[in-house]
């Protein structure tokens, strides 16, 4: 029996809101918040004229955006979950019944609520972070059964578009400029590679379920060396452009924090399954700092 039709079986008496947040995965918020501080310093505006919008801001892209596609994905994965991570809210049955349905439903609708707050470029920055969420989850497309096309999709919705949106909602009626765009998609590539180390914890549960994220398609060896590729690149374009745009101490911090991370990946790449959640502390911690700085180089040309 699927955990699917044992969750039909449950009463739906609301779950509690301790379980909800734990749904919502506060851990996840950060990468989306953190982008879009990144694109809101890229814009060069004042930020201390800007604090209430910054605020809503990043309330919009992580408590509500990232936490309505934390629901969304857990729903739609639950006789996923069952297999790889049985204690997780929904196929537990700590959230019954079809309350993950209704959680991920109310909270995309709550993030196009406040989105709208901030009037066309908002709302519709809220849409394509949505659409993107419940596309990455949801049939028919359910892009994360592709390796490929689903973290590509995760990437630009937690980084790119974060960032480009604060930066539209900042330069207001200004748009940002194409170096912004530039570095925002080069950073959601890299993103990439972020996502495919996340997915080695659920690889027999994904070969089970039809899913064929980058662990499964190439085994864990060479997934693990195209995440270290596709973490790479984007950060050495991204130290060519600085240099080109007459940014040479940035692209130096860059470089150094990229240099940083070889040995880092040298090591994750002796035993990438077990060490992939190590390395996500370790070396994407320097890569979030690389984009930090390239904001302020924005800031400052």
């Amino acid at each position: 029996m699927t955990v699917t039709a044992t969750l039909q079986e449950q009463p739906s008496q609301a779950p509690k809101a301790g379980v909800v947040l734990e749904l919502l995965k506060p851990v996840t918020w950060f990468p989306p918040m953190w982008a879009f501080m990144c694109g809101a310093i890229s814009s060069g505006a004042a930020l201390g004229q800007h604090k209430a919008e910054i605020a809503l801001g990043v309330l919009l892209t992580g408590p509500l955006v990232c936490a309505a596609s934390q629901a969304v994905n857990d729903w739609f994965d639950r006789d996923v979950d069952a297999l790889n991570e049985p204690n997780r809210p929904i196929p537990s049955g700590r959230v019954p019944g079809n309350w993950g349905l209704r959680i991920a439903i109310g909270w995309t609708l709550l993030s196009l609520a406040v989105g709208s707050v901030f009037g066309i470029r908002g709302f519709l920055a809220a849409i394509a972070a949505n659409l993107l969420s419940w596309a990455y989850s949801a049939p028919p497309l359910r892009l994360k059964k592709n390796g490929w096309l689903g973290n590509a999709a995760v990437g630009l919705s937690y980084e790119g578009l974060a960032w480009i949106t604060a930066a539209a909602l900042l330069m207001a009626p200004e748009w940002p400029t194409l170096r912004m765009v530039a570095l925002a998609l080069l950073y959601s590539a890299g993103t990439h590679g972020i996502m495919t180390l996340n997915d080695f914890k659920s690889i027999e549960g994904d070969k089970q379920s039809g899913v064929n994220s980058l662990p499964v398609l190439l085994g864990p060896v060479r997934a693990g060396q195209v995440a270290c590729v596709m973490m790479l690149i984007p950060q050495l374009i991204v130290v060519a452009l600085l240099i080109n745009w007459s940014a040479p101490w940035f692209a130096a911090g860059i470089a150094a924090l990229t240099v940083a991370q070889l040995p880092l990946m040298q090591r994750l790449l002796q035993a990438p399954r077990e060490r992939a959640a190590w390395y996500n502390g370790t070396g994407v911690t320097l890569f979030v700092l690389g984009m930090m700085v390239s904001a302020f180089a924005l800031r400052n040309a």
